[in-house]
Order: C-alpha cells, then structure tokens, then sequence
C-alpha cells in the first residue's frame, strides 16, 4: 500500500500541492514509482545502507547518547530541483560567495563597509573569528574562500532562503557525491528518464580551483586533516583520492627556509596549497592554540610571506558569523552594486533594543543563535530556550548580539511519507 501524507500547508512540500496533485516536475517519477514494486524499492534502500556500511561512509555525532558513528541517510525519493530553480539558486549563490569575498578582502584592508557604517564595527573587529594577523595580507587573486557551504531551506511560500553561510572548513560534500553514485547504481532507469544533472566531476573542479589559487605552474596540493578521529575523516581523505593528491597530518609537514615541505618517501617535497580541514584556532601553535598537536610551527608566517596557499584563508570565519548574516543582503549592494537574488531568513539582533523586545515578545516563534565574541562560542537552539520560555532568555550584554530566526516556518525539504 502507498500512503501519501498531505502537506499540512506550514511548509511546502516539494512533490505534492495543497490539494494533493503532482507537480508537474514529479509526474514522471511517480510513473516510475507506481509502476515498481515496493518490495524491491525497500531492498534497495537496505542494500544501500549495507554497502554504505562496508565501505566505511560514515559521519560523527558528538555530544549524543546513541552513539558517535552514523550512516549517511539515504533516501529512494530524490529530491527534484527543475532547471529553472537550480539555475536561479545557483546564480544567487555565485553572487553571494562573490560578495563574501569582497567583504573578506575589504575588512583585511580598506575597511570602507565599516567606514560607511553599514556594518558596525566592533561586530566585525571584536569577532572571535576575525584575525588581525590577516590584516594588510594580499592573497592571490584576493581569493578568501576558495569553497563555500551554503546552507539552504525553503519557505512555505515555494522560495528558496539562505539559512547560514559556511567559509571556514565546509564538509559534506562526499556524501552528496556518494549518495549520488549509489542512486545512480541502484536505480539506472531514473536516470535514463531524466536529464540530470551530473556532479561526479566536483573533484575534478576542486583540484582545478585549488591549482589556480597558486602562482606556481605546476603546484603540490595536499589535504590536511586532523586525522581518523575527527568527525569528517571519510571527507577527507575521500577527496584526497579523488584529486589524486597526499592526504597529511601535521606530523608529516615541517617548515624550512620559508617553504612548507611534506616528508615523503623519496624525501622532502614542496607544499604550495594545502587544502586544509582544520579551523584557525589549531593550525599554528606559534601563532594560535599553544597546545595544539594538530597545527605546524611556522605555518602561518610562511602563508603571510606568500609561501603557501591555504583554502580556505586565515580569518574567513568572520564573515560566516551569526552576527554577520543579517549584512550579507547590503554587502551585494554595496561590493556589487545589484539586489541580492538570494533572500536571508528574517533576523533579529538582540544587541538592538527594538528587535530584543521583539524577540522576547515572540519568542516561541524563535531559533535562538547566539554569536561567538572574544570570549568564547555558546550556542542555544530552540528546544533549549522554549523549556527555560523568555524569562529563561539571557540578557544580551551591550557590544553582544544574538540571532534569531522567525521560520515561518522553513525547514529542510519534506517529501510524502511513502510507505
């Protein structure tokens, strides 16, 4: 039997309208569906968990009872994105990451966002993520963020929203490609029915941007990992082997006459862009974290005398900070000179007196986010703060904001319940 949960209408539900009908998008999949037994639909997705489980693809969840090591999901309903949609979203998101950039490159130097007093200033300056060392430090092709995350949901209204922007060590990436390869094993004809698009070529695109970002002719590039235990290691050295490059931790890098070599068996070898999966904080022990055993002594004089390519930057967290996101809208207008395609999730700022009233008024409305300083990263979300209600709700200290959504309610893309 097939049971269609209908969409309730506080979200959209991508198959299905309000009425019940296919979208015009679906209809050749629900042909297909119709016609397949169900039976071998549930077989598939069990053999698609089992090989996903040999082969290793799997994540880290901290701070659950259940257990660390999860399986990546994988679904037998694909989600479809018509043409016209995906090319809108990729278009707003081009011109987002370009502004990012020219944000990322402006605050390292001219600060003329800041002189404008579009952005307050100690929101940026007194930021956690916000690296003064990068000051003044030109880049090749003034590239900070050589990857992008882009988080991303739909509204009820059909539109798509940005929920947050990653450009510190975006993951996630493999498991969209491998949950890619396997629908693709399991289920041939879906693909012969439609024009889909490919991705297997990402580390291909990886490899060629990474190369670019060097001023070498014929660059070394390598990942860098914390190592096996970190959450993302499948990640890592998936696409290490994809790109046909070294996968290293910092004991396998050492520092010499301005240069980072990488010891390999035939002997010290040149490093000239580390694709690195390690946040700021632990990348240098003589500069950041002294107790850090996953950084190299070192690293980051040589990367500001332009001896090495990191992807991504020093520094490129500030612009992905909670505090941040409400800007992103005037930095496209600003460094552009266009309307952003792409709209943010309504946001209020706790630090402003109107909108904390607001806030604390509507606060069963809310996600609460609240924004790294100089003293340190803490972070509520909504189960937290609806069990404490608005007396429960911290003060916000004068030069702190928190985030908050009002959804309304977007959520990550929900299909029928099919069973």
């Amino acid at each position: 039997m097939i049971k269609i949960t209908l969409p309730d209408g506080h979200y959209y539900d991508e198959m299905l309208t309000a009425q019940g009908e296919q979208r015009p998008h679906y209809n050749a999949w629900w042909q297909w569906f119709r016609n397949t037994d169900q039976f071998s639909i549930r077989q598939k997705k069990a053999q698609a968990e089992l090989l996903f489980h040999r082969i290793g693809i799997t994540f880290n969840v901290y701070g659950e009872d259940e257990g660390t090591e999860r399986l990546i999901p994988f679904d037998s309903v694909p989600r479809i994105i018509p043409a016209g949609e995906w090319q809108r979203i990729d278009r707003g998101i081009r011109q987002r990451v370009k502004a990012l950039n020219a944000f990322l490159y402006d605050i390292y130097h001219e600060q003329n966002i800041l002189r404008a007093g579009l952005i307050p200033a100690e929101q940026v300056l007194a930021n956690e993520q916000y690296q003064p060392c990068m000051q003044g430090i030109n880049l090749p092709n003034n590239t900070y963020a050589h990857i992008t995350g882009v988080d991303m949901v739909r509204n009820n209204d059909g539109q798509y929203y940005v929920l947050e922007d990653n450009l510190r060590t975006p993951s996630g990436v493999s498991y969209m490609l491998e949950n890619r390869k396997m629908m693709m094993r399991l289920y041939p004809e879906m693909f012969e029915q439609h024009h889909i698009a490919p991705v297997e070529r990402y580390p291909s695109y990886l490899l060629q941007t990474l190369r670019e970002s060097s001023l070498v002719d014929d660059p070394c590039v390598v990942v860098m990992t914390p190592g096996r235990f970190n959450s993302a290691y499948f990640e890592h050295s998936f696409l290490a082997q994809q790109m046909g490059v070294e996968l290293v931790e910092s004991a396998d890098l050492f520092i010499k006459n301005g240069a980072v070599y990488m010891r390999t068996t035939e002997g010290p070898r040149r490093v000239d862009v580390i694709y690195r999966r390690i946040d700021d904080a632990w990348l240098d022990p003589l500069a950041f974290r002294a107790d850090s055993m996953l950084g190299v002594p070192g690293l980051l004089s040589v990367y500001r005398a332009g001896g090495v390519v990191l992807a991504n930057a020093i520094g490129t967290g500030v612009a992905d900070d909670k505090s941040i996101y409400p800007y992103v809208p005037e930095m496209i207008r600003f460094y552009l000179g266009e309307q952003p395609i792409l709209s943010n999730i309504p946001t209020w700022q706790c630090r402003k007196a109107e909108d904390l009233r607001y806030v604390l008024s509507n606060l069963e409305l809310m996600v609460v986010k609240e924004v790294p300083w100089r003293r340190g990263l803490r972070h509520a979300g909504r189960p937290a703060f609806h069990q404490r209600g608005a007396g429960g709700l911290p003060p916000a200290p004068a030069g702190q904001s928190g985030q908050l959504y009002r959804p309304g309610h977007p959520r990550a893309v929900d299909l029928p319940h099919l069973r």
